[in-house]
This record gives structure tokens, sequence and C-alpha cells, in this order.
């Protein structure tokens, strides 16, 4: 089995990252595929989204040597976690000083088989650990509000990744964008997607996430909002975005 290891990253916190991981992740559960999430974020709003968050091990643990990663795997609706933790901070400091810092989180997937895709949450910045996420995958995804300053975020994100393309990792590739919060009542939301459609070469995916407030309540129950409320527009638009990732 041929496991596919994606990068969600967004250098901007507040961005749909997670929403986007694990609710991607979940709707690709629900077409039959084995999907594993790695909260690589030292704030595990992932975990803690998914009611993951008091375990006996996190990543911090498997980066350390201390533990393996199918020890802390913690199995949520169909969905696998791997827990993330503010000990990941502490990681990070510790990673910079290491030969090869770079590709530890590569060595610990390596170790996994069975999954048919690895999501994995990325911090919001281009640190070290998003360093080892784009090492390891194969793909990128970009989640992306429709706002001015995203733009600009956006130019750096490519630019990092045709760095990692060219110094680490020669297989990544950007799979797309996701339009997320979208707005279709705000004339600034179609103004910057036609400013993209226009002007950027990645691939935009048709499937946009509308705003909607179940994406915002499901966390709060520890569900996907797939298992929260299957008839809301969240659920349906990351439904529609799986079955799209599928076939891009």
């Amino acid at each position: 089995m041929k496991t596919n290891v994606v990068a969600v990253i967004n250098q901007k916190g507040g961005t749909g990252k997670t929403t986007t991981t694990i609710n991607l992740g979940s709707a690709l559960s629900k077409l039959g595929k084995k999907v594993l999430l790695i909260d690589l974020d030292p704030q595990s709003n992932l975990s803690y989204s998914l009611a993951v968050s008091n375990t006996d091990a996190t990543l911090a643990d498997v980066f350390q040597g201390d533990k393996g990663l199918n020890d802390i795997l913690v199995e949520k609706n169909g969905l696998w976690v791997a827990p993330g933790s503010n000990d990941l901070v502490d990681i990070e400091i510790s990673l910079v000083s290491q030969p090869e810092r770079e590709k530890f989180l590569k060595s610990i997937l390596a170790k996994v088989k069975g999954f048919d895709f690895v999501l994995i949450d990325c911090p919001p910045s281009l640190s070290v650990l998003t360093l080892n996420a784009l090492t390891a995958a194969q793909e990128v995804l970009i989640p992306l509000q429709m706002e001015v300053l995203t733009l600009q975020g956006l130019d750096q994100i490519t630019k990092t990744v045709q760095k990692v393309k060219k110094a680490l990792n020669p297989k990544l590739k950007i799979k797309g964008i996701v339009v997320v919060m979208f707005d279709v009542r705000r004339k600034l939301s179609q103004e910057v997607l036609e400013y993209l459609q226009d002007n950027v070469q990645e691939k935009i995916f048709r499937s946009q996430i509308r705003m909607n407030v179940k994406l915002a309540e499901a966390p709060s129950f520890g569900k996907s909002v797939l298992d929260y409320d299957a008839s809301s527009n969240g659920a349906r638009d990351y439904a529609a975005l799986a079955e799209e990732y599928l076939e891009a």
C-alpha cells in the first residue's frame, strides 16, 4: 500500500489549517481510506479538537526516541491521531543543533505502515518542524482565506516549498490551494479568488469551504464536522473536497 503523506501548511494562524486537516481526513476516511493525522503544531489544536489531548504520550516523546509512533496513536471516529503537545516547542529548539534536523519526521513516518493518507497539521510558521513536514511529505495542501494579506503569505509558502524541493525533497509538489472560510456575501472574497485564478499557477480546488457555524462548533464536541452534523454545509464541502482530492 502506497502511503500519501500530505503537509497542510499556512504560516498564519487562524487560517483553517487544523480544520482542513481534521475534516479532509474524516471525509477521506468515510470514503474508505485509512487516515493518520499528525499534530505537529505545539499548540495541539488538532488533538484538542478531537478530544485526544489528555494522553500518556505524544509526538514529542517520539521525537525524543522514548516512544515509537505506533505506541502513541489514538483511534477516534475512524481516524488515527498522533497527538501533539506543548513539549514540541522544546523539541524544535533541540532540533536546531541536530545534524539532518529536517529529516526526523521522515524517519519516524518510514516505520508506519498500512495508511492510505498521512495528513500533517503543521505549525503556523515556516519553522524547523514545518521543514520536517515538508521533507517527509510528497504533497503540500494550502488552506487559504480570501483576504488581501494572504496573497503575500502564499508567495512565501510557494518559495519555501521550492527551496525544500531543491535541497531536501525532490518529490515534493504542491497539490493545490483550498479556499476556506469563503463568504459568498463579501465582494472581497470573490475579488481575491478571481485574482488567484488569474495569477497563480498552482491548482485551486473547485470545492470551496464556506463559512459555516457547524465547523466552529464541532471541536467543542471532539468531532469532525462530518461526525457532528453530516448535513451541514461544512460537512458537504469537505466531503466534496475529499472526492476532488482523490481525483486530482
